[in-house]
């Protein structure tokens, strides 16, 4: 299939016109949302033209360089950690020619990290390193870039096991023959190893550029039986994965979600045991839900969503109703057995609705009632397929993923948060009872957006009121407060400067009298544009850095 098949260092300058990108997008450019939507493991850019990520990008929305502003190159020397120039910086800096970044003076001093605790850093390979027949893709091309990256002393790669590929036709029929030819040679190459158990489907998000469905037994149930599916208001069905409702209902041919998630996850731990013993595989991440994440799928592009929507409740499966129907007996108001009916639409806006709005109806009884309710599932959802992951990975290290729902942070609902099961209002801490049942089970936590600034989110989509920083300090915070390890990634590929100083920012806190880090670090993902010369020595320094090297010259 060719999807390795790149030059290393492919001249910058080429690449630097603005072109229309070669893969296509359901969407038009414009509408795109931004990258830290698009949901790590399973979302992330694979392997494209180059051609695509060279346009200034306006997190999701490409401008062509002769639309970029002229104070854009007048604050290219701005590249400290506070920046109060152009919030396209940290964006643009691969449509400038090399000159334009090199030549610039009256750079405000970066932080030295030399000395600092070593935080190791991995990289996502492409979605479809693996095919559909379970074959691995351009198999030397792989190894060629396995080398480089080794070469910088990366750590290892994160790759993605697919149900939809593993267990495609048949229960209980697993084929691993194109991962472990994989996994051998990455042992080969002294890498280690993270492992996302990957039971989403792939393909139907802005960034996806493989389409793998969920096994093809399991849609064939959802024809007959679409209750197994994650439900909106209106009766759309989503298939990017199963509702928590059918963890413990015995509907996929006789076995309930946790029995399937669980025989998947023993099978690959029986095959691969060569891998656990001699420590190659490092850590085991399990998806949760949509896009391998613990959330609800609540702005599915496919449904119409465009940023910075809040999106909207999924819990109109059977299922999910049956156990809402429950909830309300129990507390004694039948009534409120039901979905908020005032809660607008994908792309409404909280002050458009009278649930969302400042003092609306999510502060309400009901409200109250049915956000604890809501967020309830998805905590205890994780809760039980965790368990069986420590059965399962018994003495692996083992993570979950937590999505970076940033936009609308700002307002007292936190609406987008609140649709996708975070209750996370501004008078409630919505992602302690998280990590209080992460650390129940000794699992690390994952979060995205590393590399955002709430300025540039400001200054890009000010209607939004997004707060990146303000999320990541949070959620990392409610983690370190339990005593689990904390681990991030990129949310958009990056490959400028100050992005990755954002990320260091967030790896190893300055002053923190606890001398609290980063796990791990994540890059998403292995590109054709990572490996032009300039993004790849930007990287390779990156690197150095997060591993508490000193780089010798700072201003490079």
């Amino acid at each position: 299939m060719g999807l390795l098949q790149f030059p290393l260092f492919q001249n910058a300058r080429t690449a630097a016109t603005p072109s229309t990108p070669t893969t296509s997008s359901p969407l038009p450019a414009s509408q795109l949302p931004p990258a830290a939507l698009r949901g790590g493991s399973a979302t992330g850019s694979g392997f494209r033209n180059s051609v695509e990520y060279r346009p200034c990008r306006l997190k999701g929305v490409f401008v062509p360089t002769s639309l970029a502003s002229p104070r854009i190159v007048a604050n290219m020397g701005d590249r400290g950690d506070k920046n109060d120039g152009s919030p396209l910086i940290s964006s643009c800096m691969e449509t400038c020619d090399d000159k334009q970044v090199l030549d610039v003076s009256g750079r405000l001093p970066e932080r030295n990290f030399a000395g600092t605790p070593y935080v190791p850093v991995y990289v996502m390979l492409p979605l479809g390193v693996i095919n559909m027949k379970c074959e691995v893709v351009d198999l030397d091309g792989l190894v060629k870039h396995l080398r480089i990256l080794k070469s910088i002393n990366v750590d290892g790669v994160m790759v993605d096991c697919w149900w939809g590929i593993v267990e495609s036709h048949s229960p209980l029929e697993y084929d691993w023959h194109g991962y472990k030819k994989l996994f051998q040679i990455i042992r080969e190459l002294k890498l280690k190893l993270q492992v996302v158990m990957s039971f989403h489907e792939c393909g139907g998000n802005v960034g996806d550029d493989v389409c793998i469905p969920l096994p093809h037994w399991v849609v064939e149930i959802g024809k007959s039986n679409p209750d197994i599916f994650f439900t909106d208001r209106e009766g759309r069905r989503n298939p990017e994965c199963l509702t928590w409702g059918i963890d413990k209902e015995r509907v996929l041919r006789g076995r309930t979600a946790l029995e399937v998630y669980f025989d998947f996850m023993r099978s690959f731990r029986v095959e691969f045991d060569e891998f656990f013993a001699d420590g190659v595989i490092s850590e085991i991440e399990i998806g949760l839900g949509p896009c391998g994440e613990l959330r609800y799928p609540s702005y599915p592009v496919r449904h119409g969503w465009r940023y910075p929507g809040i999106g909207e409740f999924q819990c109109y499966d059977q299922y999910l109703l049956k156990s809402l129907r429950k909830a309300a007996e129990t507390r004694g108001h039948f009534i409120w057995a039901r979905g908020p009916d005032n809660a607008g639409c994908y792309n409404s806006r909280p002050h458009d609705t009278s649930f969302f709005c400042d003092g609306g109806d999510y502060d309400s009884y009901y409200g109250r009632f049915f956000l604890g309710w809501y967020s309830q599932v998805l905590i205890d959802h994780a809760d039980r397929v965790l368990a069986l992951a420590n059965l399962a990975f018994e003495g692996t290290r083992i993570a979950a993923k937590i999505s970076g729902i940033h936009w609308w942070y700002k307002t007292a609902s936190h609406a987008a948060e609140l649709a996708a099961g975070f209750y996370n209002p501004c008078n409630r801490d919505g992602y302690s009872p998280i990590a209080q049942m992460l650390k129940k089970h000794e699992v690390a936590l994952n979060f995205t957006c590393a590399e955002l600034r709430t300025l540039d989110q400001h200054e890009d989509f000010p209607e939004a009121l997004a707060d990146p920083e303000g999320l990541v300090w949070q959620v990392l915070n409610a983690a370190w407060d339990v005593g689990i390890p904390v681990a991030s990634e990129n949310a958009l590929p990056c490959y400028d400067r100050e992005g990755y100083n954002k990320v260091l920012e967030n790896a190893k806190p300055a002053h923190d009298p606890d001398g609290r880090h980063l796990s791990a670090f994540t890059y998403l993902r292995l590109s054709p544009a990572l490996m032009e010369r300039q993004n790849f020595l930007e990287f390779e320094r990156f690197v150095k850095r997060m591993h508490g090297e000193a780089v010798p010259d700072p201003q490079l």
